[in-house]
């Protein structure tokens, strides 16, 4: 059985101006120890799909589907149960790590307040566990520098504390919605890096959400490519960067730097992504698909599997035609 169980999933949010489809019907599960990466531009879905599973949408956001974690139904529930939940099994971390981080507060209150208000243990308890935690993630003289206020932090070590707090209560799943974003490129190999050596030492599964396809490489087992709220592609990592079939990805993918490339401008996807107000009909992408066919502005496609692997697009047209 899967540790998480997303079933046809769409997520809503009323405004003045109308209805904005966010997310649209999405499936996915991931397995115990395992780690999913969620890619896609800034407004595809990503965030707004771990946000309704775990209960983090806007006031005027609704969801409805099915998302069972460890075979229980999640999504929905009531905040008293999705505290405990969120506290205990599923943990986040968020984009900037100044803005979850009180600033008028030591990082040792912080972290100690989690273990005492959900485990009920001792300050004194809590607090060598937060400091055996900083150690965890690699912060120096952590039983001094666990006094300190998050200003005192450089970026990168900020983002370690907020890993730190959101291993303490030992979660099964843990969420990291684009982990590295204000971070230089050395410091994000670091903090990617560390992730991925907590996830063999917790034995945890994570959900990482990037745009940045250079951050998925090598750490992750599974990728989920998303495009205008719908799922675009979705496999093995190593299959799809091997073997990507659809534009969409393999837009993404031209897009990306390479080391071994001499072209000295980068390949951009033309166009721009829809407006989910007013979402195109058919496939979402397909305003911007240079291998666009009738069918695509009018049909929208459905995940088929395009090899052995169980690697899935949703396209229509042939595989052979793009690659």
């Amino acid at each position: 059985m899967s540790l998480l169980e997303v079933n046809n999933l769409k997520v809503e949010f009323e405004t003045a101006d109308g209805i904005v489809n966010a997310v649209n019907n999405v499936n996915f599960s991931i397995d115990e120890g395992k780690i999913l990466a969620i890619v896609g531009e800034s407004g595809s879905g990503k965030s707004q799909t771990v946000f309704a599973m775990t209960g983090l949408l806007d006031h005027n956001g609704s969801a409805t589907g099915s998302v069972k974690f460890e075979g229980e139904e999640i999504l929905n529930l009531s905040n008293q149960k999705l505290n405990q939940i969120r506290a205990e099994k599923i943990a986040m971390i968020f984009q900037d790590p100044m803005t979850s981080l009180n600033p008028y507060v030591r990082v040792s209150e912080q972290m100690t307040e989690v273990l005492v208000h959900h485990q009920g243990i001792s300050k004194s308890d809590a607090l060598k566990q937060s400091i055996s935690m900083l150690d965890a993630v690699r912060i120096p003289d952590a039983s001094n520098r666990v006094r300190m206020y998050p200003h005192e932090f450089s970026g990168g070590m900020r983002q370690r504390v907020m890993i730190a707090m959101s291993l303490l209560c030992r979660p099964k799943l843990l969420i990291a919605d684009e982990p590295t974003t204000a971070l230089d490129v050395t410091v994000q190999a670091q903090i990617m890096q560390l992730l991925s050596d907590l996830q063999k030492e917790f034995g945890m599964s994570i959900i990482l959400i990037t745009h940045d396809l250079g951050v998925v490489a090598g750490n992750s087992d599974d990728m989920l490519v998303m495009y205008g709220g719908e799922i675009m592609e979705i496999g093995k990592t190593e299959n799809i960067y091997s073997a990507s079939t659809h534009p969409y990805t393999q837009g993404l993918m031209t897009a990306v730097p390479r080391l071994d490339d001499s072209e000295e401008r980068l390949i951009t996807i033309p166009g721009n992504p829809p407006n989910m107000m007013k979402a195109p009909v058919g496939c979402p992408f397909s305003p911007r698909c240079k291998f666009s066919i009738d069918t695509c502005s009018k049909v929208s496609p459905v995940l088929i599997n395009v090899s052995k692997n169980n690697h899935l697009r949703a396209c229509h047209v042939a595989t052979e035609e793009i690659l």
